[in-house]
Parts: structure tokens; sequence; C-alpha cells
């Protein structure tokens, strides 16, 4: 019921999950990362257990070919899910159950993967494919957005849209970027609103205020 992309910024070492649908709160279930150790997106038939035991099995070096199965055979309602895992070395995963609604499947590619189910057409993966590939130039988390931008553009989900989410991890236990859309005609306009609004001195300034590992008294 959805379209996603897991992805690693080798160049910062953050992990990101992008992922819009028709659905109301997709952020709440489907995006799931943890700083240094990789990124899940679960959707389709959503099992919210695939992100923190997916995140766990990475983080004990299990490498993202590994975890996917380890998640999928333990789970007799494997047909109907769909999961996509990339991990510290931005190698990726992803399983698309027999079950899933077509247009369904998943592309993992080396530092990032692409998924979707109930999708418009067969063009909407490549597109989200080669929106992440071109985009390079862009900071990370514009390049997320402009990966679900160019699925919607493509055709997206083939029943409409209703909410989208964007999440980055970097070094610190709370994430960068957690920015969603539960409930709109136009999320991911929203979403692009809310991403630049971030770009602002107020909100800027306020981050720059958090405590961190290394300075955890900061204020």
């Amino acid at each position: 019921m959805s379209y996603s992309i897991v992805a690693l910024d080798r160049a910062t070492g953050h992990f990101g999950v992008a992922a819009a649908t028709f659905h109301m709160a997709i952020g709440s279930l489907v995006p799931h990362a943890r700083a240094g150790v990789g990124a899940v997106a679960t959707q389709a038939t959503t099992n919210p257990f695939y992100g923190p035991r997916g995140l766990d099995l990475l983080a004990d070096g299990r490498p993202a070919e590994v975890v996917v199965p380890t998640l999928v055979e333990a789970d007799e309602g494997r047909d109907h899910r769909q999961v996509h895992v990339i991990d510290r070395q931005g190698r990726t995963a992803g399983w698309t159950g027999r079950e899933t609604e077509a247009v369904t499947g998943h592309r993992a590619e080396d530092g990032f993967s692409v998924a979707g189910n109930k999708l418009a057409n067969e063009r909407v993966l490549g597109a989200m494919a080669q929106a992440y590939r071109g985009n390079a130039g862009l900071t990370f988390a514009d390049r997320l957005l402009a990966v679900l931008v160019a699925g919607e553009a493509a055709g997206g989900d083939k029943r409409g849209r209703q909410s989208a989410s964007l999440l980055v991890v970097g070094t610190e236990d709370y994430p960068l970027v957690d920015f969603r859309v539960d409930n709109h005609a136009a999320p991911l306009v929203e979403l692009r609103k809310m991403l630049d609004l971030s770009a602002g001195d107020h909100y800027r300034s306020f981050r720059a205020q958090l405590p961190t590992r290394d300075n955890p008294f900061n204020f």
C-alpha cells in the first residue's frame, strides 16, 4: 500500500527512509532507522516488528541479505509482506511476497533500495531509482524527497495519496529529520514545505542547542 526508499549517504554515514501512500500516517509504522546501523522499510500488509527486529539484527553485524530472510522466514504472513533493508556497508536486500497487490516489486541496489506495491504502473520504481542516482548533488534529505516526487510523477500509488514521511538519522540516538504528513491531499507538497522550513535560522538554531553524545550538557 505504499512506495519507499531506504538509503545510505556514504559521504556522511547517514541513513534515510522516505515513503508515501494512499493511507494515513505512513510515518508511524513503515520507516525505521538507527544511527550507525542501517534502515528498514516494512509495507504492504505491514509487519511493524520487522523494523526493530531488523535493526537489532543489523546492529549484531548481520548483513542485509541475511536480515531479510531471517525476518520473513519467521513470519507466517510473509506472502503478504514487503520489506527492504540497508546495512552499514550500504548492502541492500528486499522481499516482496507473492500475495502483495500488483503492480508490486523492489529494486535492491548498492547504497539504496526502492520498493512499492499497489503502484500505478511498472515505471514507478524505475523513476524512483533514477531520481536517486541523478540527484547526488542535493542534500541527503532533499535527495530522498526527490525520489518520492519522481515516484508520484510516474504514477505513484494507484489509489491516490494521503500521507508521506521522511526520516534521516545521523550520529545521535535521535533523528536529524523526522517529518511526517499524516493526512493531506498533497502530502509531498507539505513535506517539501517542512523541509524548506527546517533550513531556516529559527529551526537550525533550535537544533544547534540540542545535547549530543560529545556535548551532553549543551543548551
